[in-house]
């Protein structure tokens, strides 16, 4: 009898290593990946990751993935490997077919403390949760990435506490609203109302995020960044109400900005920096020539962010520096065009979900959180 219950328990045993051994095999670079999400201390709503699970930029292009159901079903299929997992957005447009006000500022700078530049970012929204996520590929550039939430199916109500709670934060590898790499290259987005780029040529689609994800794992300069754009063909999802327009800098100094032209097949628009000046900035109306205007227009951007204004706040605050700041007059300019409690239409309300000051030379981020302006998180590549 003895001999009996021996033989069942090794078996036992055996069964459970051996289960244990296929989980690992199977999924043991997402378990360690999502092993390494955590809240940051004093704030309960930013998370950190490493991620160490695999990712296939090539495979993604290949697929033409360019709409966020299309981006979750992608991250489901590569994680679930066959497991009925469920992940959703929460950026979807009203039944207006209207999406949420984005409120969106970034700049660059040459630093007047040191050599090199700062990138300047507020990425204005409702209060959810956020997560910067650092990237090693093995093909690619080292990143620091940062993403809204809500992106990928996370809330204030919703957040991954507990293991198992965490397998949608794997979607942040593919979802960078902002980010920097180890060659100094910075990108951020910018939201347009009814601006969804289309383009629709021989090339592969990408998405809305999966450009600035390519951008920073491949580019180190502006030019790499712009000539990487001109092989895929943007698209954004349209079902979400907005397009957006994107800002890219290199630890150079070269900057630009990427717009779209609805009114000729959405080609590409190029804004470049003026080597004269020492800043070049950003928020949520179109800049290039054929469209831009110092009015308020619905038809290029997006009044209720009060994105005209923003602009020119910014942009006076900057010039009276000549575009040579400290870091603290880098806070300063994006404190400057942040929102707390923010009325919009429908009756919601609006704030700066975060404030980031990246240092191109350095390769850091300073993150202040929800207009706590008394608090800066601080991040380093390494």
């Amino acid at each position: 009898m003895k001999k009996g219950w021996k033989i069942f328990w090794w078996t036992v045993l055996c069964v459970l290593i051996a289960l244990v051994v296929t989980v690992m095999a199977i999924w043991g670079r997402e378990i360690r990946t999502l092993a390494t999400v955590k809240s940051v201390a004093g704030n309960e709503y930013l998370y950190t990751m490493q991620y160490r699970a695999g990712y296939d930029l090539d495979d993604v292009i290949k697929k033409d993935v360019d709409t966020n159901p299309e981006l979750l079903e992608y991250v489901i299929s590569r994680v679930g490997k066959g497991l009925p997992i469920q992940m959703k957005s929460s950026q979807v447009a009203d039944e207006n077919g209207e999406m949420d006000v984005f409120n969106c500022t970034s700049f660059q700078a040459l630093k007047a403390d040191g050599e090199g530049f700062w990138y300047g970012r507020n990425y204005d929204y409702f209060k959810n949760p956020t997560m910067v996520t650092f990237s090693h590929p093995k093909k690619g550039y080292a990143s620091i990435g940062v993403s809204d939430m809500s992106h990928f199916g996370y809330s204030l109500e919703k957040l991954p506490t507990k293991f198992l709670s965490r397998l949608n934060c794997l979607a942040a590898i593919y979802a960078p609203v902002d980010g920097i790499n180890e060659k100094g290259l910075c990108t951020s987005i910018m939201a347009l109302p009814k601006q969804a780029s289309q383009q629709d040529t021989e090339r592969h689609d990408v998405g809305t995020t999966i450009i600035m994800r390519l951008w920073l794992d491949r580019c180190a300069t502006v030019s790499e960044a712009l000539e990487l754009l001109e092989t895929v063909d943007v698209r954004h999802d349209a079902s979400v109400g907005a397009g957006y327009h994107y800002m890219v800098a290199d630890a150079n100094g070269d900057c630009a900005i990427v717009e779209f032209d609805k009114e000729d097949g959405w080609k590409t628009m190029i804004l470049r920096k003026d080597p004269e000046q020492n800043a070049m900035l950003v928020t949520n109306h179109l800049l290039s020539p054929k469209y831009r205007t110092d009015e308020p227009d619905i038809a290029v951007g997006n009044p209720n962010s009060k994105s005209w204004w923003r602009y020119e706040t910014a942009k006076a605050y900057l010039d009276s520096l000549g575009g040579c700041l400290t870091f603290p007059q880098v806070q300063e300019c994006l404190a400057l065009v942040h929102w707390k409690d923010l009325p919009i239409p429908g009756g919601k309300v609006e704030d700066t979900q975060y404030s980031n000051v990246y240092d191109q030379q350095n390769l850091t981020l300073a993150l202040r959180n929800w207009n706590d302006y008394e608090t800066t998180h601080r991040f380093e590549l390494k």
